[in-house]
């Protein structure tokens, strides 16, 4: 889950480098470094940092480091703690070969045992610096060579970016079960885990394959497979510009990305149109079952998707974790439809899950955000959100972008099978168009939920609670909170809080209710009376006007009226504000939460 980047041409390296780590930092950011071939050719330079980029980055103030070939890297720490022994570029024992990584090298104390023997000294904890060695001991005449021999050694999920002083000329990237791209420029290449990281540069794009490397001069780029036969690869051109990424105004990427959600879900209901539907459809005839494989608040998305498909387009749909379902005897096949949701496209246990399903000839479609991801590539169809950039790590207008593209598939689907008919589905696409408005109106409620959660920030604990189609809300609300506060919540369905969690709530337990007036309207009542009857603090998220659930709550927030099935899509946006705001007054970074990246490509 960490980020790299890599730069060879005509700049200095130095500042491409850090630019591209500052795009990247949403990806890790317990420390970073850098490596840089002197202009010379015969040393590379190298520094690192713990903490933030903005920490190396004010180490490197004063330093002249003058190079144009140079990789970069920022870590979310998995093999030994963040320090600087373990910060990324590693150098070889001999100082020829820098390497950055973003992966698991599965087999390294193997191979560190192997290279120990033969007299290497190791000076981190790190996974990583086993490939620097190992390059070093492998190395003859040619770099490129030895990477290909490297590749039959190392097992696991990785992207690695290499530098050395037997060929200044070159900058290499090689990628199996982790993201990488390469930028093509003029006069200068580079690669990098992510895009936003190299369009100050360039907007021409080649995302690597598995078991691809890429061979970089500041003229030319080639690719080749892990068994060195070149590889013809299709230039992709983004249309979205780096502002897109920045704050505009808002303090965090996370508020600016909730207030964001109006436009994204206007522009995914569009986007949907635009895509080949009528191939998907026509070849999912003969699905007689739907497993979505997702993590995190992903998977909270398909547990709503699952309740739109069963309702209107009449199939069984079973939801599952991905880190869960790959490991298990699981039963596919040919009728199967294996359907992968991820924001990024790379989530390392969605796509291995899809692969392995995949493999036993189950039919698969992804939900992804970034077009030309790993997903997008690996699945027989694909289904995009169009949310530009999300840079926050806790997921928002993402989740409520992929909530669209699961209605809107579940009613194409149900017509596509006479389940509903084309009215029926006009009916239902209308009502969506209303939904960025109703978002609108929620928003303007910013300082209103902010009032509300000043008054929470002391609550040690939360219980989020739901029935039916809103009970995944509350799993995502909790999650939210937990994700940017770091305080203990949990989502439950309304019904199961006699069946335990009751025993938690006293006068000092806050109980989040997602409670519209929809068809279990009553039901819910019924589950905040029994919360009043043992004093706990309610806040409620209710329907416009609901004067019952305003004389029950201690707080109330209205939403605008909207039809049963499609309240999910505006009974979350309060949710993430209250999170917002509660971890913002605890003075948390919420938009890089401790522990957590935007992209999990490891397992």
């Amino acid at each position: 889950m960490c980020g790299i980047v890599g730069y060879i041409g005509e700049r200095n390296a130095v500042p491409v480098l850090l630019y591209g780590l500052q795009r990247l930092e949403y990806r890790g950011y317990d420390s970073a470094g850098i490596a840089v071939l002197e202009k010379e050719g015969n040393k590379i330079i190298v520094e690192k940092q713990v903490g933030k980029i903005k920490d190396l980055q004010e180490y490197l103030w004063n330093k002249k480091i003058e190079g144009n070939v140079g990789i970069a890297h920022t870590r979310w720490a998995t093999h030994g703690p963040p320090t600087i022994e373990n910060a990324h570029p590693h150098l070889s024992q001999k100082g020829t070969i820098a390497v950055v990584h973003n992966g698991i090298i599965e087999n390294y104390l193997e191979l560190k045992n192997q290279l120990q023997k033969k007299g290497y000294k190791f000076q981190s904890e790190t996974d990583t610096e086993v490939i620097a060695h190992l390059i070093e001991d492998e190395y003859e005449n040619n770099l490129l060579e030895t990477i290909l021999k490297i590749t039959k050694k190392l097992e696991g999920a990785y992207a690695i970016g290499v530098i050395s002083t037997y060929e200044p000329d070159k900058l290499i990237g090689l990628r199996k079960g982790s993201p990488l791209i390469v930028g093509i420029g003029k006069k200068e290449n580079l690669i990098a885990s992510d895009i936003p990281a190299v369009l100050e540069y360039t907007k021409d794009i080649i995302p690597l394959d598995d078991n691809e490397i890429a061979i970089l001069s500041k003229d030319n780029v080639e690719i080749l497979d892990f068994n060195g036969n070149k590889k013809e690869k299709k230039i992709l051109h983004v249309n979205w510009d780096i502002s897109i990424a920045e704050k505009g105004g808002f303090k965090h990427f996370m508020q600016k990305e909730i207030h964001e959600q109006p436009r994204t879900i206007a522009d995914t209901i569009t986007g949907f149109s635009s895509q080949d539907i009528n191939k998907i459809f026509s070849n999912l005839e003969n699905i007689n079952r739907i497993i979505i494989v997702a993590c995190g608040t992903s998977y909270h998305a398909g547990l709503v998707g699952k309740f739109w498909i069963e309702k209107y387009a009449k199939v069984p749909v079973e939801v599952d974790y991905a880190s869960e379902f790959r490991y298990r005897d699981y039963i596919v096949d040919k009728n199967t439809l294996i359907f992968g949701i991820s924001q990024s496209g790379e989530t390392a246990d969605t796509r291995f899950a899809m692969l392995d399903a995949k493999e036993k000839g189950a039919k698969t479609l992804a939900l992804v955000n970034v077009v030309g991801s790993s997903l997008s590539r690996e699945s027989d169809f694909v289904l995009y959100t169009y949310c530009g950039p999300e840079i926050g790590v806790a997921a928002t207008k993402t989740f409520t972008a992929q909530l669209v593209v699961l209605y809107l598939f579940a009613l194409k689907l149900a017509q596509f099978r006479k389940k509903i008919s084309k009215d029926e589905f006009d009916k239902r696409y209308r009502e969506l168009l209303h939904i960025p408005t109703s978002v609108e109106e929620i928003l303007k409620k910013d300082e209103e939920i902010k009032n509300i959660a000043y008054d929470y920030t002391k609550a040690t604990d939360f219980l989020f609670l739901a029935r039916g189609l809103n009970y995944p809300i509350a799993l995502e609300g909790a999650l939210k909170l937990k994700e940017i506060s770091y305080i203990h919540a949990e989502g439950y369905p309304a019904g199961e809080m006699k069946h335990g969690p009751i025993a938690l709530i006293d006068e000092n337990m806050p109980v989040v209710f997602v409670a519209p007036k929809d068809y279990l309207y009553e039901k819910t009542i019924s589950n905040i009376q029994e919360v009043k009857a043992r004093k706990g603090k309610i806040i409620s998220v209710a329907t416009s006007n609901d004067n019952v659930i305003k004389e029950l709550s201690d707080k109330t927030i209205f939403i605008p009226k909207v039809s049963d099935e499609i309240y999910p899509l505006i009974s979350v946006i309060p949710l993430q504000l209250l999170a917002y705001h509660i971890a913002t007054f605890l003075g948390k970074d919420v938009d890089q939460p401790r522990n957590l990246a935007k992209t999990v490509t490891v397992e």
